[in-house]
């Protein structure tokens, strides 16, 4: 089952399991069953039927990207000579494997891509930025520094 299909079959016990693992995906399923009002064996088919339906796709660590010296985020919007699929399709194949690169999103208006990237600081920011504009097709690039992040919320809403 794939995990549009899922969304439309949730209950109301799955999404406050969802709400629940979203806001700590490190509690233990006892913890987890308490939270929803289920005993612990009904509770772990649950979350794993959700795993299993791709409704929920992993466990991730919240690490602060300054601690492991990453001191710039910014964001990139790219625009390509052409939107040619082979184009499209190459340029998210070369970016993708930078590990700066956080996010890799193709857009639609004001470019083709918009990106998520790290670095270290302004000079690896500008290193980045000069790798991007002299990949081929690349025909704009616009880079927008964060100053400060008022929110960070992972996942979706889940109500």
């Amino acid at each position: 089952m794939k995990s549009q299909e899922a969304s439309t079959i949730l209950d109301a016990v799955d999404r406050q399991i969802l709400a629940e693992l979203q806001r700590d995906g490190r509690m233990t399923n006892v913890e987890l069953a308490r939270r929803v009002a289920l005993s612990a064996p009904p509770c772990l088919r649950r979350v794993r039927r959700l795993e299993e339906a791709g409704v929920l796709r992993g466990y991730h660590a919240d690490i602060d990207p300054v601690a492991l010296g990453w001191e710039v985020t910014f964001f990139v919007l790219v625009g390509l000579e052409t939107q040619k699929q082979a184009v499209l399709d190459a340029f998210e194949a070369e970016v993708t494997t930078w590990p700066e690169v956080r996010e890799c999103h193709m857009i639609r208006g004001g470019g083709d891509f918009l990106l998520r990237v790290v670095a270290r600081d302004t000079a690896h920011e500008n290193a980045l930025t000069a790798r991007l504009t002299g990949a081929s097709q690349v025909q704009k690039v616009m880079t927008l520094q964060t100053i400060r992040t008022a929110k960070d919320a992972p996942g979706v809403p889940v109500d």
